[in-house]
Order: structure tokens, then C-alpha cells, then sequence
């Protein structure tokens, strides 16, 4: 940044032109900069809800919330939202981690009845949502604090984190909102782990002993997130699975009265000598 500062003598007045130029913000590996974990941060109407998760995936510590107001003027507004993002930077730098993951969010279209219909409440909801204000305060602020940005894709984020961090990661002392759990699955997604928990398989002699329920698929498996694939054969303690190809065949079964037990049976001569 560069001023120049000129006076006029014939006016008597002092004049100042300044004149900047952008620098372009370091952009570091995804590596680095999630190795000291990630502060994740569901962003919302209201608030942001933050939470720090270590690289293991974990949160760590206790939920923080920071609140703004954008009910007033486009000055306050603006205020709010560069309040609420300096206190969440502080937060960042005193937790000790080295990036902040957000939701690639667009709502360009969501305006539109088209698309959410006669939902009046929603669409006035998604239209005062100030997304591109907070990307743009968000990426500008983090640049000149020395924290990087991780934009992960939004999908099933809000309804993976209620259905499996929300009820697990709630106590007597702590009370977890949905929005506290989509923040938790927004770091994990950035720390590139999956966000849905692995279930407990069933005690022994109640269905399998397998506990194949319990296999989760690694961080280099693609499509890892979808659905669980169908796994074919009877769920016994009998057989595992994909062993009981023959099992509705009652016809292959020796029974009684069935057509395998009557079935005519020859066996070929041997050769007495050779």
C-alpha cells in the first residue's frame, strides 16, 4: 500500500491518494494444513456453530456458538457477520489448529418457487441467508490471519450428523444441538474420514457371529458415503454370509417323503481285475 499526499496551495487544502495491490494468500497443502486437526463450522441462519476435531476425527472440547443479527440495516448486517467471523478466527488460533472447514454452499437459485414451492417461510429464510458475504469475509479474514479454508460438499451433512453424533454426543452436562452434529460431520468429511458411525454387531447366538456390521470402509475407497451395498445370504449364526447359495432348495435336501430320498440310485461295476 502506497500514499501520496499533495497539497494545494491555491485552495489551501491537503489531498491523500492511496493506492494497494491484492496479494495473493498462500495456499497450503491439504496435508499441512490438517495436521494439527480442523476447527469445522456449520454455518446458519442465526449463527455458526463451531467445533474442533482432532486429525483423528474426535471432537474435542465443547461446542461454540457465535451468534449475529440480521435483522437490521446492510451496515449492521455486515457488522454482525465480521464479529461474529473474528471471533470464530480467535477461536481457531487459540485451539491451536491451522484451518476452518465450511460447506460449499450456493443458493444462487434458491430464491425461486420453483424450486421450494409455496414454502414462504423457507425461501424467505434462504433469502436473507447472506452466503456469498460470509464466503467472501470468511476467505478475506482467514488470509490475513495465516488460516486456511476447506470447503467440503454439502450433501447429508445436517441429517448423517443428527442420525449418528447428535444422541452419542450428548450428556447431562452438554446439550447437542443439530446443528453441533452437522458441524462434527463437516470435519470429519474434511479430515477425509466418513461421517456415519459403525454400528455394534449383535451379542453371539442372537443372529451372527460374524459382526460384519462392524466393517467400515477406508479414507481411499471411493463412494465410501453411499449406501451399504446388500450383502446376499441368510443371516444365520448357521452359515456366513454368501455360503447359503442352496438353502431355499429344499429339493437338494434328504427329507422325508421327498423326491431326493426316492430317487433311483445305480452304481457303475468295477473291474474285477485289471
Amino acid at each position: 500500500m502506497a500514499y501520496r499526499i499533495h497539497h494545494d496551495t491555491v485552495r489551501g487544502r491537503w489531498y491523500v491518494t492511496a493506492c494497494w495491490q491484492r496479494i495473493t494468500a498462500a495456499v497450503l497443502p491439504l496435508e499441512a494444513a490438517l495436521a494439527q486437526g480442523v476447527v469445522a463450522v456449520d454455518m446458519n441462519d442465526d449463527h455458526l456453530a463451531a467445533w474442533q476435531l482432532d486429525i483423528h476425527g474426535n471432537p474435542v472440547g465443547e461446542p461454540r456458538r457465535f451468534f449475529y443479527d440480521l435483522s437490521g440495516s446492510a451496515s449492521q448486517r455486515d457488522a454482525q457477520i465480521r464479529h461474529a467471523l473474528t471471533r470464530l478466527l480467535h477461536h481457531t488460533r487459540r485451539s491451536g489448529a491451522a484451518a476452518i472447514a465450511v460447506e460449499d454452499l450456493d443458493f444462487t437459485d434458491g430464491k425461486s418457487r420453483e424450486r421450494y414451492g409455496r414454502n414462504k417461510p423457507f425461501r424467505r429464510l434462504i433469502s436473507r441467508f447472506p452466503t456469498a458475504r460470509l464466503k467472501a469475509r470468511l476467505v478475506s479474514m482467514a488470509a490475513e490471519q495465516g488460516v486456511t479454508l476447506v470447503a467440503v460438499d454439502p450433501a447429508y451433512t445436517s441429517k448423517w450428523g443428527a442420525q449418528h453424533w447428535q444422541q452419542p454426543l450428548t450428556s447431562k452436562n452438554r446439550k447437542t444441538t443439530r446443528h453441533d452434529a452437522a458441524a462434527v460431520a463437516i470435519g470429519r468429511r474434511a479430515l477425509g474420514h466418513p461421517i456415519r458411525r459403525r454400528t455394534a454387531p449383535p451379542r453371539n447366538d442372537q443372529r451372527d457371529r460374524c459382526g460384519h456390521r462392524t466393517a467400515q470402509a477406508g479414507p481411499e475407497t471411493r463412494r465410501r458415503e453411499g449406501s451399504r451395498p446388500h450383502v446376499p445370504g441368510p443371516r444365520t449364526r448357521c452359515l456366513p454370509p454368501g455360503r447359503g447359495a442352496n438353502a431355499g432348495d429344499q429339493r437338494a435336501q434328504h427329507r422325508s417323503g421327498h423326491a431326493a430320498e426316492h430317487a433311483s440310485w445305480q452304481q457303475d461295476s468295477l473291474p474285477l481285475s485289471l
